[in-house]
């Protein structure tokens, strides 16, 4: 095993035994900081080393202000944060916002903030912001006088990206000022009210906050300025943004670094789930870059006296501009708080050697990582392979060989925009370059072959290569002869999204009909089931039901990569292709698509998130009927509407209803397409709060007997059955059964589809 994979395990096993550092050894750190004071490079600071066991090391030396009567720093002096508001404040509202199903990190800015669009920015992720790869530019302008934090927006708005997203590391306060907005604009209270009541406030944190009423705690900084916030730009926007402007004690922040070695909770109140710990503080970089971040969070080497020679996986922790500091490792269990002022008095010193020779006697106290630690983390390592390791789609699998079985063949490609390799490549481009293999002819399914259209869509020409493309949703959804005239093989590469009615899977089968048809063999090259493959869930469809939104007799979310439903299929519905499956590596069913580490792009025009996905198994159930399910919108799946809906009516309904992983809110939103378009619909946001609990086509079966229960003379039940699938659940429900009456209901026919899918599981 390498050594850095090992660290990383460790960095991941929350129970790991804390390492406590030798005390004579952390006595150095007395004699370092009062060597730096006298050097000039700060007036005081406060250290505070601790973990789980307790606090290691705790003093202050030097001044808190340089004035005559020499006023001594102590403990408990209240600091200018800085940048550390960065971690401390903004990136846990976020996370939380994210956890609570009100954010999506994959998601672009402009989705909660439209104006944020202009001038080049509406690719920009709020992912893209939380690990400085957004392509910003470090700060907004200050050579010209502005104040307040509309002006400060508007400056926002009027910034132009120097770099497209992930392409570039470079940190950037705007980043932090757009989430700090983002804040606000999602949880509909200001930053530092936010903070107060979510963050500070449940961890006992009483010396945390912005805008800090006047004491003699507060450190002064840059020319006697105390409490009042030294970021130029923070100040400008009032004291309250999202890069700056937070204050707090050492043994505040103490409290916040004990709460994430614990996974997110501290003395019985969790303010963060454990899995948001793991992707604040695990690399989140872009695929191939080299500076790792995590999610607001900056990664280094453990503290441990060999930590130069290991990889940078282990502490994280965040600087501050006035001279503060945080480092966790959860590989020693341990925190290290260095705060100074030293901005005071002339805005001159530096904290950098500081920081460096405390880094190194932590360290030196703490002794090398030892071969009974990096044993201890096998466990862990085993856990966190099956969870985490980054997946090989098909393509990339296939790649990796070479393409030999494909050599000496000609080959049809039936694909879209979700066939890239991990490096973003199409696979169009590999197979045209890959030695022995003649690409002749492409297939496009619904979406055509860039994943953009809603329509009927038309067969042409691919403009790079030339090759011609032949629709498989205009004309004719089948592969004709014609088509396939001078092909030898036919290869299958989409992603697909988990649903029964997701018309990617019978293409799949449309196309191994057509391959056995003309006896020729088809390769399917696997992609992860986006949703996880371990859930069976929903109804079955009724055998004399199928269509081109249902191939065969299936539950709505059948728990299969397409790579599995075409071994299925071939079977169950005596295709008998000359199947070949090129299966993934490292992939677990467990798997949501971002445990992959693959990169997430659109299968459709209205799936743009996972988070919409998830949700599109249990909302894409009732589409058929005369609501709008948000296409046209922002937020397509994610809510339900009509203008004939009394929106906080249903809301109110279905919070009574307690359905596991799901809550909802009122909403009124517009469509510029689909049913009611340019319509005022007024309905329910669906937030997903837990997605490994959620049953989204239970959710579905939910959402059709509320409305038929509320609206029965308006809401048209038998417009569903086509996505619901079975008349018999259509019929419970217009019966008035419960709907989880009605999900127990089917659970006898999903037991025997999982007897007989069994065979079939490649993972």
């Amino acid at each position: 095993m390498k050594r850095w994979l090992l660290l990383l395990a460790l960095t991941c096993a929350w129970p790991a035994v804390a390492r406590v550092p030798d005390p004579a050894a952390l006595q150095r750190i007395a004699g370092i900081v009062q060597d730096e004071i006298a050097a000039g490079h700060l007036p005081g600071a406060v250290v505070q080393i601790g973990g789980e066991n307790g606090v290691y090391y705790r003093a202050a030396y030097g001044e808190r202000e340089v004035r005559p009567e020499h006023l001594p720093m102590t403990p408990d002096t209240i600091f200018d944060l800085a940048s550390l508001t960065k971690v401390v404040a903004t990136t846990t509202a976020i996370m939380q916002l994210s956890e609570r199903g009100r954010l999506d990190l994959d998601a672009p800015v402009a989705r909660y903030w439209p104006a944020f669009a202009a001038n080049g920015k509406a690719p920009i992720r709020v992912r893209d912001l939380l690990t400085h790869y957004s392509g910003l530019p470090a700060d907004l302008d200050l050579s010209r006088p502005w104040k307040g934090r509309s002006a400060a927006l508007e400056r926002i708005i009027a910034v132009r990206p120097t770099d497209p997203p992930g392409e570039r590391y470079r940190y950037s306060d705007i980043n932090f000022e757009v989430l700090g907005e983002l804040v606000e604009r999602v949880s509909g209270e200001p930053l530092e009210r936010y903070c107060q009541a979510h963050v500070f406030a449940p961890l006992g944190m009483r010396d945390s906050g912005f805008l800090p009423a006047p004491s003699p705690r507060i450190a002064p900084t840059a020319h006697g300025r105390q409490g009042v916030v030294h970021d130029p730009t923070a100040w400008r926007m009032g004291g309250v943004a999202g890069h700056a402007g937070g204050f707090s004690s050492a043994d505040d922040l103490a409290r916040f670094a004990r709460m994430l070695l614990a996974g997110g909770s501290l003395d019985g109140v969790r303010v963060l789930k454990s899995a948001s710990v793991e992707a604040m503080t695990l690399p989140q970089s872009p695929s191939g870059q080299a500076r790792l971040r995590g999610l607001g969070w900056d990664i280094a080497a453990p503290f441990a006296s060999d930590r130069d020679t290991l990889a940078p996986v282990g502490a994280y922790g965040h600087t501050g501009f006035t001279g503060t500091s945080l480092w966790i490792d959860p590989v020693a269990r341990l925190y290290v708080i260095l705060l100074s002022n030293r901005v005071h008095p002339d805005d001159g010193g530096d904290a950098g050697p500081l920081r460096d020779r405390v880094a190194e006697a932590v360290g030196a106290a703490l002794g090398p990582l030892t071969d009974a630690d990096i044993a201890s983390a096998r466990p862990a390592l085993a856990r966190y392979a099956a969870a985490r390791q980054v997946v090989s789609s098909g393509l990339d699998v296939l790649a990796e060989d070479g393409f030999a079985p494909l050599r000496g063949l000609r080959v049809g490609l039936i694909t879209n925009q979700t066939g890239i390799d991990r490096k973003g490549r199409r696979n169009i481009d590999l197979l045209r370059e890959a030695p022995g293999v003649k690409l002749v002819a492409l297939f496009s399914p619904e979406h055509g072959l860039y994943g953009k259209l809603d329509e009927k869509v038309a067969s042409g020409a691919e403009p790079s290569t030339g090759l011609p493309v032949y629709s498989l949703y205009g004309e004719t959804r089948r592969p004709s002869d014609a088509m396939l005239a001078g092909v030898d093989a036919l290869v299958f590469d989409i992603q697909d999204a988990g649903a029964r009615f997701y018309t990617y899977g019978t293409t799949l089968a449309y196309a191994m009909e057509a391959a056995a048809r003309k006896g020729i063999p088809i390769w399917v090259l696997d992609r992860p089931d986006p949703i996880g493959g371990a859930q069976v869930q929903g109804p079955m469809l009724d055998a004399g039901r199928t269509s081109f939104t249902g191939y065969w007799p299936i539950p709505v979310r059948p728990g299969m990569t397409l790579g599995e439903l075409a071994g299925f299929y071939n079977q169950e519905a005596a295709i008998h292709a000359d199947l070949h499956v090129v299966t993934m590596r490292g992939y677990s069913r467990r798997d949501w698509f971002d445990d992959t580490g693959l990169a997430w792009v659109n299968p459709s025009p209205n799936l743009r998130s996972l988070g919409q996905t998830a949700l599109y198994p249990g909302v894409g159930m009732i589409e058929g009927a005369n609501i709008s399910v948000g296409r046209g919108t922002d937020s397509p799946f994610e809510q339900v509407g009509a203008p004939w809906i009394d929106g906080r009516e249903l809301a109110r309904y279905l919070a009574t209803r307690r359905i596991a992983g799901a809550s909802f809110s009122a909403v009124t939103f517009t469509p510029d397409s689909g049913p009611y378009h340019g319509q005022a619909c007024r309905g329910v946001r669906i937030s997903v709060s837990d997605r490994d609990a959620l049953d989204s086509p239970a959710l579905g079966v939910e959402l059709a007997a509320a409305l038929h229960r509320l609206y029965p003379d308006r809401f048209r039940l038998d417009e569903t059955l086509g996505g619901i699938g079975s008349a018999t659940v259509v019929a419970s429900i217009r019966a008035g059964a419960d709907p989880r009456a009605i999900a127990a209901g089917w659970q006898g026919e999903l037991e025997a589809f999982q007897a007989r899918r069994a065979r079939f599981l490649l993972y």
